[in-house]
């Protein structure tokens, strides 16, 4: 469904130092800086796979969706969307994919949302009754069936979000290139977003791509993610793997019936963190048997739970 050989994407940007006589000259001799913000990365996306695109600020994943959408001509390389080459911006590429943006909005300000439903409607020439059931579907799921009849500059910036994502797929589109999707919404409204992303890939084995900082919607949402930092790829495969790669241990939780003894909890394993009755190891795999066996015996300990460690720690040990 996605195909990518090589895409790159330099920007020329006009630097200058401060003051009055740096902006006069700068006026006749202009220096630059070439800035790759995304620089040659490959990979493959089948029909109907969940992939997260994940990276720190500024690593080129929303300049590579644009440039997957056709809103950036790329500088070299290129890129496939269902047979598609996405800067020619065919009128069957469009119908096919939608983008949305956690920054950005195709709200119109000053009129409710159901209008600009209505306009999505006009432009994409969907049949009235085949559109009114989809966005009934959606409304009821997101829960805005009052939000979308009032101004759009009156919500909060979660109900804009999900008003933005009922607009997005108003014409059922095959690709979602989805960028930070559960912005400014709250946690159980975050979940009704996954699920509903879930059962729309699900339902109608759409392929999406989600770039978000909020690795509970990677974690629930895409078993392969593609990591891209400086502009190039970092890593490509399943999550669990780049999970194991990075930090091969795993954390055990505990719960005592008496506060734990720190000496003993320490001959255990690395204390992540310690109170009155509970306390948090790292240990490495292989001795989680070992760990939990002994906390049994010689510290009585009443009930655990053996997780990976939080995907936040793993990330931040790829981009370092």
């Amino acid at each position: 469904m996605i195909s990518v050989r090589g895409l790159q994407k330099i920007y020329r940007v006009h630097k200058r130092e401060p003051g009055f006589v740096a902006s006069v000259s700068s006026l006749f001799r202009r220096k630059y800086d070439d800035v790759r913000a995304v620089d040659g990365i490959d990979f493959e996306i089948q029909p109907g796979e969940r992939v997260g695109f994940l990276g720190p600020n500024g690593a080129g994943k929303t300049t590579t969706l644009k440039m997957l959408a056709g809103l950036l001509h790329p500088t070299a390389g290129e890129a496939r969307v269902d047979g598609h080459e996405p800067k020619r911006r065919e009128e069957a590429f469009l119908r096919q994919i939608t983008l949305v943006l956690g920054q950005k909005q195709q709200l119109i300000w000053d009129l409710p949302p159901s209008e600009t439903f209505e306009l999505n409607r006009a432009i994409y020439g969907l049949p009235k009754g085949a559109f009114e059931k989809t966005q009934k579907e959606i409304v009821e799921l997101l829960e805005i069936g009052d939000v979308i009849k009032r101004p759009t500059r009156q919500l909060s910036l979660g109900e804009r979000m999900k008003c933005e994502l009922a607009a997005s797929l108003a014409h059922g589109p095959k690709v979602l290139f989805l960028d930070e999707p559960t912005i400014g919404l709250d946690v159980s409204m975050q979940t009704i977003v996954r699920d509903f992303i879930r059962r729309y890939n699900e339902e109608r084995e759409a392929t999406v791509i989600l770039t978000s900082h909020n690795m509970a919607d990677v974690s629930a949402l895409c078993p392969r993610v593609i990591v891209i930092n400086h502009g190039k790829l970092a890593f490509d495969g399943e999550l669990r793997e780049l999970v194991h790669r990075t930090r091969p241990d795993k954390r055990i939780a505990f719960r005592f019936g008496k506060k734990p003894d720190r000496a003993a909890l320490d001959a255990l394993g690395e204390v992540v963190r310690a109170d009155d009755e509970t306390a948090e190891l790292r240990v490495p795999s292989a001795k989680v048997s070992q760990v939990v066996a002994q906390a049994i015996a010689q510290m009585g300990a009443e009930d655990l739970t053996v997780t990976d460690p939080p995907l936040e720690e793993v990330m931040a040990d790829v981009f370092a």
